[in-house]
């Protein structure tokens, strides 16, 4: 069904101690942090502005759902992609990274190979480790010299690349991502 990525909504429990230092459940609902656009739906699950971070420390997670966390933090979300064909995925890739944070607009110029994959709709780069889990359908990663299909239970590790992804099947993909920021 079409626009169906646009309804993924993720439950997030979260556990802690009570006074007498059990464990306890604190709360239990959907995630409040989202972003849905055509290329894609986030549910930021959880977050931390610094590692290490106290272990009974808050969610640092902001009422935005961008996809790089803060400098020295991280992010825990869960996206689903929509297959390529319900949207303009030539056109639209671009506004969509935007509005989650990231900026593909800077990519220079790849000395090699002869097509300038760095041009490719969706292909970006951040500051980050990601851990890409796929939970549910499969998504194409496209890097500068090749692409790989990733199916459910598959993991990708970008680690700062340049990368894109792409859905050509005909259902939606959900992934869990851990996104780590990094220094170069």
């Amino acid at each position: 069904m079409a626009g169906e990525h646009l309804e993924a909504r993720a439950r997030r429990v979260v556990v802690g101690v009570d006074e007498q230092g059990r464990s306890t459940i604190v709360s239990d609902g959907l995630s409040e942090t989202r972003l849905a656009t055509e290329a894609f739906t986030r549910n930021i699950i959880w977050g931390a502005d610094t590692v290490p971070t106290p272990v009974m420390a808050e969610n640092a997670v902001t009422d935005a759902a961008t996809i790089p966390p803060p400098p020295a933090g991280y992010y825990c979300d869960i996206s689903t992609f929509p297959p390529d064909s319900e949207w303009d995925y030539e056109g639209g890739y671009g506004q969509a990274l935007e509005q989650a944070g990231v900026d593909d607009t800077a990519a220079p110029a790849s000395p090699s190979p002869a097509k300038n994959a760095r041009s490719l709709p969706g292909m970006h780069q951040t500051d980050t480790v990601d851990i890409v889990t796929v939970l549910s359908g499969e998504v194409w990663c496209l890097v500068e010299t090749g692409e790989t299909l990733a199916k459910a239970g598959d993991t990708v590790v970008h680690r700062g690349t340049w990368h894109a992804w792409r859905n050509r099947s005909d259902a939606p993909c959900t992934v869990l991502a851990v996104h780590i920021s990094v220094v170069r």
